[in-house]
C-alpha cells in the first residue's frame, strides 16, 4: 500500500477506534465472530484489561483492511482469528521471565505473536523492548502502520534473519515461520546466554524436536496451548553438536 493509505489507515484507527479515543468493551464484539470464544478467554484466562482489548480490537480492523490486498494471514483462520492468532500469541507473555527487556519477534508477518505481545506488554510488562523482524516489506508496511495507529514504542525491522547483527536479547519467538531446527539455529544466534526462546508448535511437534535435537542441544519444556493441540516450546541453554546428537539426550 501506498504510504498516504498507510497515514489514512493509521489517523482512521486514532479516530474511530484508537487507544485513547476507544470505548473500552470485554464482552463480545459485534463482529461475524461470535463463535470465536478467544477474544472472551482472553480477558477471563488472561487477565488481559477492557482499555488493551480495544487496542486489539484496533488492530484486527486494520487487519480486516489490510488482509484483502496482502495475505496476512490464511483466510480460512479469519472466522477464529481471536483464538488462531491473537489468543495463540498472548499467551506467550506467561512464560517469560520478570526480568526480561528485550524482546525479537523474528517473521511477525501480519503481528503474531510480536505485534500482540507488544500490545499486551504495555499493560502487563511495560519494561519490555520488542521488535519485529518481516522481510516482506508490505507486511513490515502494515505493522509501521499499527504501530503508528496504536502509538507502540516498537522497533520495525524489514530485513532477513541472517541479515541481522547479532544482538543478545533476553526473548526470540518465532510462529509458523520455520522447522523447529531453524528457528533453534536462530535463537543460538540472538540470545543472550540466559536467554529463552518460545516457539508455538502444532500437534506433530515431536517429531520436529527430534529433528532439531539431532543439531542442537538444548534444554526444552512443554507448554500445552491455550489455541488448539499444539504445545509452546520453551527453548534454553542452546548448543550445536559437534557430532551427530540423540533424541535420547533429551
Amino acid at each position: 500500500m501506498s504510504r498516504n493509505l498507510q497515514n489514512e489507515h493509521a489517523e482512521s484507527l486514532r479516530q474511530k477506534g484508537g487507544v485513547s479515543q476507544a470505548r473500552p468493551h470485554c464482552g463480545g464484539s459485534g463482529e461475524k465472530r461470535a463463535i470465536d470464544t478467544g477474544r472472551i478467554r482472553l480477558v477471563e484466562e488472561l487477565g488481559v484489561s477492557c482499555e488493551t482489548m480495544a487496542r486489539l480490537d484496533a488492530v484486527v480492523t486494520l487487519l480486516d483492511r489490510w488482509n484483502r490486498a496482502i495475505n496476512l494471514v490464511s483466510t480460512q483462520s479469519l472466522p477464529h482469528l481471536w483464538t488462531r492468532h491473537i489468543l495463540d500469541s498472548a499467551q506467550l507473555l506467561r512464560f517469560v521471565p520478570s526480568a526480561a527487556q528485550d524482546w525479537r519477534d523474528i517473521g511477525s508477518g501480519g503481528g503474531f505473536p510480536g505485534l500482540v505481545v507488544a500490545i499486551l506488554a504495555q499493560e502487563k510488562s511495560p519494561s519490555l523492548r520488542v521488535t519485529l523482524v518481516e522481510s516482506d516489506k508490505r507486511k513490515a508496511a502494515f505493522l509501521e502502520t499499527a504501530a503508528r495507529a496504536l502509538d507502540l514504542d516498537i522497533d520495525i525491522l524489514s530485513a532477513r534473519e541472517e541479515n541481522l547483527p547479532e544482538s543478545p536479547c533476553d526473548v526470540v519467538s518465532a510462529r509458523a515461520v520455520a522447522p523447529l531446527t531453524t528457528l533453534v539455529g536462530w535463537a543460538h544466534r540472538h540470545l543472550q546466554p540466559k536467554g529463552l526462546a518460545l516457539f508455538p508448535k502444532g500437534a506433530g511437534h515431536a517429531a520436529e524436536l527430534d529433528a532439531a535435537l539431532a543439531s542442537w542441544h538444548f534444554r526444552v519444556q512443554k507448554h500445552h496451548s491455550l489455541s488448539g493441540n499444539g504445545a509452546i516450546l520453551g527453548i534454553d541453554r542452546i548448543y550445536p553438536r559437534k557430532t551427530g546428537g540423540s533424541a535420547a539426550d533429551r
